[in-house]
């Protein structure tokens, strides 16, 4: 990676996006290609190793319509996640596996994939970029600007990156792009077929999701009903040093084999109208798909809720708090914070909890 040197400034000396080729993330870029929102220096894909094939020929698409404009997209990776799941020489790989205990409950693996395999790399990457690999220390107001495709309907997600040199923006916020103004701007430019940014393997796929790839990813369907199977009593690296598990692993949260679980019968747990927010834990709609509305059969329809009063308070929150930076000047104590002391921020939400 070509490193960046720059002297310490209250101005980013790196404008970095975190790229997941997905519905989102891909929102984000094709706006910077555009010149609505300032464009980026480089936009970075933490590769896994295992996403769907959609994915991957999403990202060399906007590869080549980022480089028109001047962005160029870099692959960044720790590794192959299902690989190194089933390598026996390889260390503990932390899926949130579903489990079955000998006793019949169920409960939920350890979940760092996320840490392992996206936010490390990417944090990593950026000190290379700025020139400052590990372990040499980033000075005091050197930093990255990374933005990150949040919309407005999984606001909950929006979060500082505890570390010093890299501070999360929101573009989808800051324009009030929500999950289904993403799907209609990518469908004007002609990028509609783009899908949701998952690992094939994730535990979190519900029907839904499992079904869209068994029926437009073979190979991928493949893959995850072979790594079932493999995972059944613990990650093979586990098992060669004696640590077996008491129950069993599954992808599906069934805790039944995943090829043979019936994904075309709908779910009949109670759900209404699930928002895209929570998505990523019910699985209620297939990539690049919206979520259909599930109600039992003795609960009223109901509006989602609503999260206008949260994203108001958000950007209020935001402008107070540039205001603070530009009359006080400091470093952010939290999303959208600017102050010097975490503390004696003036502007921190009641109950907010101070990230460690």
């Amino acid at each position: 990676m070509t490193a960046v040197q720059r002297t310490a400034s209250t101005k980013p000396a790196l404008r970095l996006l975190s790229l997941g080729a997905g519905v989102q993330s891909t929102t984000v870029l094709l706006l910077a290609c555009e010149g609505i929102i300032p464009r980026f220096d480089v936009a970075l894909f933490a590769d896994t190793g295992w996403e769907p094939r959609a994915v991957y020929a999403n990202l060399e698409r906007l590869r080549v319509h980022a480089e028109r404009a001047g962005i160029p997209v870099q692959r960044v990776s720790a590794g192959n996640i299902r690989t190194d799941a089933l390598d026996p020489m390889h260390r503990f790989v932390s899926m949130p596996l579903h489990t079955l205990n000998p006793d019949g409950s169920r409960g939920l693996a350890r979940r760092q994939c996320t840490s392992e395999y996206k936010i490390t790399p990417l944090k990593k990457a950026a000190r290379e970029l700025l020139g400052y690999p590990h372990p040499r220390r980033v000075p005091s107001g050197v930093f990255a600007e990374q933005a990150i495709g949040i919309s407005t309907d999984e606001i909950g997600r929006a979060r500082d990156s505890g570390v010093r040199f890299i501070h999360n923006i929101f573009p989808l916020l800051d324009l009030g792009f929500d999950r289904a103004r993403c799907v209609e701007y990518l469908r004007e430019r002609g990028f509609g077929a783009t899908v949701k940014s998952a690992c094939i393997g994730c535990p979190f796929h519900g029907n839904a999701g499992w079904r869209w790839i068994r029926d437009h990813d073979p190979d991928g369907w493949e893959q995850a009903v072979e790594f079932d199977r493999a995972i059944r009593h613990g990650y093979p690296h586990a098992s060669k040093h004696g640590q077996l598990l008491r129950g069993q692993y599954f992808l599906h949260r069934s805790c039944k084999p995943l090829d043979e679980v019936d994904l075309d019968t709908p779910a009949r747990h109670p759900q209404l109208i699930p928002t895209p927010a929570t998505l990523d834990e019910e699985g209620a709609a297939p990539p690049g798909h919206a979520a259909p509305a599930l109600r039992s059969a003795n609960q009223t329809p109901r509006e989602p809720p609503a999260l206008r009063h949260e994203w108001e308070y958000f950007h209020d929150h935001r402008r107070r708090a540039e205001r603070h930076l530009k009359s006080e000047g400091g470093r952010h104590c939290h999303i959208s914070c600017f102050v010097s002391d975490r503390r004696a921020c003036p502007f921190r939400r009641p109950g907010h909890r101070r990230r460690r």
